[in-house]
């Protein structure tokens, strides 16, 4: 989406957020508050080496500037104000925006010290929200107006259902990150190459910097996407042969996040075959799970459903001889598939809002435990792995002889499956609009 589109859903997006603020606000006690866009936290207490900002997500709620000590001052039924430091420094200056719209709504003040921030807050109660709490006593906010926490439920629940400006954002954020998962399949395809060659080429082919991207890229090589996050990238090139590679990475366009996985295999044999039935199986059974996301449903039925769909699967590969309702039954399935389903998209890569209530004691993983509702983006992320941790209780249990170890133990040094897409929850007679696979139609396979 052009620039200028998303400048004029901005504009509606802040319109949108004054009116819920002013509710939060009035519903919880507070006559104001003011947020933080965040300080500059030290690398480590031996040096003077800083990290780049990570801004407060409520702060990128409203804007997408990446400034550290700015404040904006929201009121009930007043325009809002944006105090930026103009303090100077010739040491490091801050990424400019991708925009300046945010001029046009806002009353934008230039500040000297951080500590007049004071003398633009009204003299009622302000409550003040970000992370340092240094900043709010500086500023003569006394502590119980610190992060005061029905506030900021109520600023949070404005997060879970996006407006069409966040909606766009996160669109653009995974046509981004197509470059980068595309330019890895054809790197691996191609030729001999390192977890860390793929990770600086995905760098390069999104156009982001290492602390821009919206987590730390997971570049998984064989047997190493048996770690869930895998971040230590291997330096060393894979000797030729039978190879996988799982990549879960994303990008980020205005502050908002993409987050997608995907899986390859390349090479040949009975091992790559069985390898990339799985991954085809995998990413059918993540489309029917898209599929079945519905207004109303709450996502932890969908979780359940998606253990069906892996013991389906894992049948059907040939790796579990069990009935489904026996792996599921059985707990056969959450050795194979540890994690939740997915989890709430937004400003965060897991999101606020959407973790309302304890998942049962099965799924202490899963961060989305809400009733599905239009408005909201979440990932859909089902996988199968190959944790020796997690498998070994089942090689010396009564659930063994379920098992095709054989099967399992030839396939194992290729890690396992992820696949991962960010879906938007339209309405009840609409199905969700799968962000990822407008730009990525595959969910892997084959490199």
């Amino acid at each position: 989406m052009d620039a200028e589109t998303l400048d004029a859903l901005y504009v509606e997006h802040v319109a949108t957020l004054e009116r819920g603020a002013g509710v939060a606000l009035e519903s919880t006690g507070w006559d104001a508050v003011v947020i933080h866009s965040g300080s500059l936290i030290k690398r480590s207490e031996f040096d003077d080496q800083y990290w780049p900002l990570r801004p407060v997500p409520h702060w990128q709620h409203w804007l997408p500037l990446a400034e550290p000590d700015c404040a904006l001052v929201i009121r009930p039924g007043a325009r809002p104000i944006l105090l930026r430091s103009t303090a100077a420094t010739f040491w490091e200056k801050p990424p400019l925006p991708e925009t300046l719209v945010f001029f046009d709504v806002f009353d934008v003040t230039g500040l000297e010290r951080l500590a007049q921030v004071a003398d633009y807050l009204p003299r009622q109660r302000v409550a003040f929200v970000g992370q340092d709490a240094a900043v709010a006593t500086a500023w003569g906010i006394p502590h119980e107006a610190l992060r005061p926490a029905a506030l900021i439920d109520a600023l949070d629940a404005l997060r879970v259902n996006k407006t069409a400006y966040e909606v766009a954002c996160i669109a653009e954020a995974n046509r981004r990150a197509r470059a980068g998962h595309e330019m890895l399949r054809r790197a691996f395809r191609d030729g001999d190459v390192s977890e860390l060659d793929l990770h600086l080429l995905y760098l390069q082919a999104t156009s982001q910097d290492d602390w821009e991207t919206p987590y730390k890229n997971i570049i998984a090589l064989g047997a190493n996407a048996a770690t869930l996050h895998h971040v230590a990238y291997g330096k060393a090139v894979a000797a030729r042969g039978v190879e996988s590679l799982l990549v879960d990475a994303g990008a980020t366009c205005r502050g908002y996040c993409a987050d997608v996985t995907r899986t390859w295999v390349k090479g040949k044999g009975a091992a790559a075959d069985c390898f990339g039935h799985l991954v085809a199986a995998m990413d059918d059974l993540q489309l029917r799970l898209c599929a079945a996301a519905r207004v109303g449903v709450p996502y932890e039925f969908l979780h359940d459903q998606s253990h069906r769909e892996v013991a389906a699967a894992l049948r059907d590969v040939g790796l579990v001889r069990a009935s489904v309702d026996e792996a599921v039954g059985t707990g056969m399935t959450r050795a194979f598939f540890p994690h939740g389903l997915g989890h709430s998209l937004g400003l965060q890569t897991h999101d606020v809002g959407c973790a309302l209530r304890k998942p049962r004691a099965d799924n202490r993983y899963l961060r989305n435990t809400r009733d599905i509702e239009p408005g909201q983006i979440f990932t859909i992320e089902p996988g199968v792995y190959f944790i020796e941790e997690l498998l070994g209780p089942l090689r010396s249990d009564a659930r063994s002889p379920a098992i095709d170890w054989n099967a399992v133990d030839a396939i194992a040094p290729l890690g396992g499956v992820r696949v991962e897409d960010d879906v938007l929850v339209v309405s009840p007679d609409v199905p969700v609009r799968n962000l990822t696979r407008e730009h990525l139609a595959s969910g892997g396979g084959v490199a």
